[in-house]
């Protein structure tokens, strides 16, 4: 084969930086650390399955965290020992999130609605705090918190009120901190993603009624699994997104834009 001449961006290169990433033991959080780790960073995976988490790190190298982020101290002892083992964080992907209620909105249960609201809105603004004195000091920094397109539009037949607006607000909590943080040269964005193949959504597209919609209600002619978010996540953190700030980005083929 002739060679092209052209080379693939160095931009992407994150060699020498030191990145968090939550929810590390599956889905977005495993691929966006095998990802960054590809990458050249020195990857901490966090999360709360201690053998998947130690699997991983020793596959990229990386330090396992295990770590309840609902705990209020939790982040700030997630990042210190990252600081003491890797050094100081550059990077951080909050991908952590659960759905803790599949009830009507009028019957979710107060448990429920604050325990979304802890581990999906409250632990990745205060993992945010907790790394920006390393960012500033470090002069450059990036985040990646993980939304949801259900933060942006309804779900006929999928009830998750508390979901949608803790994934709703991790855009608003996105392009404040963007704001603020700019003149630190900390950069701060959302990816919100559609449906796609995880331990969680497994059912849906296993069972044939429910593949069905997926496909009906998906304009691209595919299935999406976390390797198609993971490259997102690299070039928001790294320098090749090193302009882009404030936003949301949506990845769901096409599901919002019908």
């Amino acid at each position: 084969m002739a060679d092209s001449g052209l080379a693939a961006p160095s931009g992407f290169d994150l060699s020498g930086r030191v990145a968090v990433v939550t929810g590390g033991s599956s889905g977005l959080g495993e691929a966006a650390a095998r990802a960054l780790a590809g990458a050249g960073a020195r990857v901490a995976v966090v999360a709360r399955r201690r053998d998947r988490l130690e699997a991983l790190a020793g596959q990229i190298d990386g330090l396992a965290v295990v770590a309840d982020l609902s705990d209020w101290d939790g982040p700030a002892e997630v990042v210190a020992r990252v600081c003491q083992h890797l050094g100081p964080p550059e990077v951080l992907v909050n991908a952590a999130g659960s759905i803790f209620s599949r009830a009507p909105a009028e019957e979710e249960a107060v448990d429920d609605i604050e325990a979304t609201l802890r581990l999906n809105l409250v632990a990745p603004f205060r993992l945010a705090q907790q790394v920006f004195p390393h960012m500033r000091a470090a002069g450059r920094g990036a985040i990646v918190n993980v939304s949801s397109i259900s933060g942006h539009v309804g779900i006929p037949g999928i009830p998750q009120a508390s979901y949608a607006a803790s994934k709703h607000g991790l855009s608003g909590l996105t392009a404040e901190l963007a704001v603020q943080w700019a003149r630190y040269s900390i950069r701060v964005n959302t990816i919100a993603p559609g449906f796609f193949r995880s331990e969680i959504t497994a059912s849906l597209y296993d069972q044939p009624r429910s593949a069905e919609w997926l496909r009906r209600n998906t304009p691209l002619p595919m299935s999406a699994d976390a390797g198609d978010l993971a490259g997102a996540v690299l070039w928001l953190v790294s320098d090749a997104g090193r302009y882009v700030t404030g936003q949301t980005v949506v990845i769901d083929g096409g599901w919002t834009a019908r």
